[in-house]
């Protein structure tokens, strides 16, 4: 793969200046309101590290299928899109959850209130439509803590609410290897009940060899307004991904002679996954008085999975092994309750919040032999379970118009169950539990310096506790690896936000995290993955974001992240080799940067367009650090076009991807046992879509 020259961070420093030297005279820049302490306010006056991305930026940024099209405008979160829907995209915020090969962990997933990550940690991107979606909030920091387990950051989406209007939408989306979205929606308000319902279809052939997925989505949102004080709100969602090949990590020399293909065994063993999910829930809103308030929820779902790895079957049939196909019956449920309330406080005011949240899962697991793509002989049968607590407290203190307080305590426990059902002379049984435990304090402090600047600082502890898929296998010997640990944290955060005019916004966070017990893949190969205990890592960075409005015509984004991930100290491998301090955690990009020129016409009604850089720099593969991703610099286009006809309104969007057809590395497999590391990215890409909307 061609190297390119390093991006520094020089030019930066530069361009920051021109653009706070910029003019006025354009519209205000709209707030955004979020929600980091469970309680709506807006963006500007939150304690923490908070961005919302917006409609109209989710249905610019691609055909709204993952969420890495959209939340590289985010800084401090990294979503790869590994060009596998098989595992899912990669997602980690401030570093954490850049082990995982598949799936998501280390961030905790909302959607509508609802959690899309389950009780042991583990969530899945791939079920959040983005269609329905409103905004997508990231939480970062200290105060993400407060969320629970493996809560290293929180991502919140938000489906629309319907218009007063009722309307139908139908979007289509097209793109190249075969790549298509259909989708229709109806949404709109009939007296008290409010209700959007999404149904979408999407295929791809797949850029690389074996990688062809469909996906069809259904979502749906019901909000009853039962009185002025009560609000009930029903959250439906069907997901099936019926086919998704798994085209497997590439040697360095194998990306490097032809980045599309897949390896040999990823085709022989027809490696892939098949996915079925189904979720229902409720949200109860109801105000008590002018000064307090109850939030109550309750969700249940289950969740079929079938993946077929490429593991060779010599090592399948060992009489301890657990074969090459996984097959999952996952139900799942929770409930969750807060109470808030608002007292007078000295010359301010307390928001208190008091909740509880508990979460539990139950699977049948099974392994059989993956006979080249045909199941096989049962090797694994165990049920497994899991149940998570966790009680919180909050307050947060207006303690005059110069100063703000935050301080909250959340207590966890999570606790594992295995019980297993296949027992042999040569497999023993491997039944067992395991349990985890900690309570966690969050304290901030907030300096109003005047109506347009807040200096806030806050720190906090967290603790991470291994999945299920983390425990599912041992580096040696049958059964689960009940012996691994929980992670803990400590996190710091300095922050800045002001707004240097009405028409700019800048944001700066300073961060500081010390981990102990850090979670580390041990060894990956086939699609099995083996995870350890390390020891100390330390995370630091600073993370930069400017909004401008220049003119009605003209606006601007930056969005700079830094990030220093390091083993703290020296610990030995599986395969016995020494990791030395200082040595970088793989799989964590050293810096992104996002910038955009947006250019709305007025001569042109209903015109826009964008110019978007993304950068990234580099990452290792492995605890050793033998290798690297390259640096790279990616320019992509957008153009837009709106019009409306009597009660039709039409928009058209043209997308190119990657415009200088750069060749790079989309992704990596941490510590992969073949050195099949790399997960290539796609050259030049063209995306068209359009989107015709009737209103009633």
């Amino acid at each position: 793969m061609p190297r390119h020259p390093t991006f520094t961070l020089r030019p930066l420093h530069a361009a920051l200046c021109i653009l706070l030297a910029g003019p006025a005279g354009a519209q205000t820049l709209p707030d955004v309101v979020v929600s980091a302490n469970r309680q709506e306010q807006q963006s500007f006056d939150a304690p923490a590290s908070i961005h919302a991305v917006g409609q109209d930026a989710i249905e610019a940024a691609g055909p709204r299928v993952n969420l890495s099209e959209s939340l590289n405008r985010v800084p401090g979160i990294t979503v790869l899109n590994r060009q596998n829907y098989a595992q899912d995209l990669q997602l980690s915020i401030r570093g954490s959850g850049a082990r995982s090969p598949f799936g998501i962990r280390g961030a905790r997933l909302i959607v509508d209130g609802i959690p899309a990550t389950m009780p042991d940690g583990q969530g899945q991107a791939s079920t959040i439509s983005l269609p329905s979606a409103q905004r997508i909030e990231v939480l970062r920091g200290p105060l993400a803590q407060l969320y629970g387990n493996s809560a290293g950051g929180v991502v919140q989406v938000f489906t629309a609410d319907g218009p007063e209007r009722p309307e139908l939408r139908m979007s289509v989306d097209a793109g190249p290897d075969g790549l298509s979205r259909y989708g229709l929606q109806a949404a709109g308000q009939s007296g008290a009940v409010n209700y959007v319902v999404d149904v979408s279809d999407f295929q791809t052939d797949g850029w690389r060899e074996n990688s062809a997925a469909e996906r069809q989505h259904l979502n749906a949102k019901l909000r009853w307004d039962a009185s002025e004080q009560t609000r009930v709100t029903v959250v439906a969602n069907v997901f099936d991904q019926p086919v998704s090949g798994d085209p497997v990590g590439l040697t360095r020399g194998q990306m490097e002679d032809d980045p599309r293909q897949a390896v040999a065994n990823a085709t022989l063993y027809h490696a892939g996954k098949d996915v079925a999910q189904r979720q229902l829930g409720l949200v109860l809103d109801h105000r008590l008085g002018a000064d307090a308030s109850v939030m109550a929820r309750v969700y249940a779902g289950q969740r079929d999975l079938d993946n077929r790895l490429s593991i060779p079957l010599f090592v399948q049939t060992a009489p301890t092994a657990s074969g090459g196909v996984v097959r999952l019956d996952r139900q799942y449920s929770g409930v969750g309750l807060r109470y808030s309330r608002r007292l007078p406080a000295g010359d301010g005011q307390v928001l208190f919040s008091l909740g509880l949240d508990h979460e539990r899962m139950g699977e049948h697991r099974q392994g059989y032999i993956n006979n080249l793509g045909v199941q096989g002989d049962l090797k694994r049968d165990e049920q497994d379970s899991v149940h998570s607590t966790g009680v919180y407290a909050q307050a947060d203190w207006a303690i005059n118009e110069d100063w703000s307080a935050l301080a909250g305590l959340r207590a966890n426990r999570v606790a594992f169950r295995v019980k297993d059902a296949f027992i042999t002379g040569d497999n023993p049984d491997d039944s067992g539990t395991a349990s985890f435990s900690a309570t966690n304090p969050v304290l901030g402090i907030t300096r109003h310096l005047s109506a347009d600047t807040n200096l806030y600082a806050n720190i906090g502890r967290g603790f991470e506790t291994p999945t299920f898929t983390e425990l599912a296998y041992r580096a040696d010997g049958s059964g689960p690896n009940l012996g691994l640990g929980s992670a803990s944290s400590t996190h710091a955060e300095l922050g800045l936000k002001t707004r240097l005019t009405e028409q700019q916004r800048l944001d700066v966070a300073l961060f500081n995290i010390a981990s102990r017990n850090e979670i580390v893949v041990a060894s990956s190969s086939g699609g099995r993955t083996v995870y350890a205990n390390a020891g100390r890592t330390r995370r630091s960075g600073v993370e930069v974001t400017h909004s401008a409005q220049w003119t009605p015509e003209w606006r601007s984004l930056l969005a700079l992240s830094t990030l220093k991930a390091q083993f703290a100290e020296a610990f030995t491998s599986s395969g016995g080799a020494v990791v030395a301090a200082g040595n970088r955690i793989p799989g964590i990009l050293d810096r992104t940067l996002f910038a955009e020129l947006a250019w709305q016409p007025r001569a042109w009604a209903g015109f826009t367009g964008a110019l978007e850089l993304v950068h990234r720099g580099s990452m290792v593969v492995n605890d050793l650090n033998e290798d690297r991703t390259d640096a790279v610099t990616l320019f992509n286009l957008r153009l837009g076009w709106q019009q409306t006809v009597g009660a039709w309104t039409l928009r058209e969007t043209l997308r190119v991807d990657n415009l200088t057809d750069r060749a790079y590395v989309g992704s990596v497999i941490v510590n992969d046992g073949n050195k099949r590391y790399f997960e290539p990215a796609p050259g030049r890409q063209w995306g068209l879509g359009l989107t015709a909307t009737y209103r009633f």
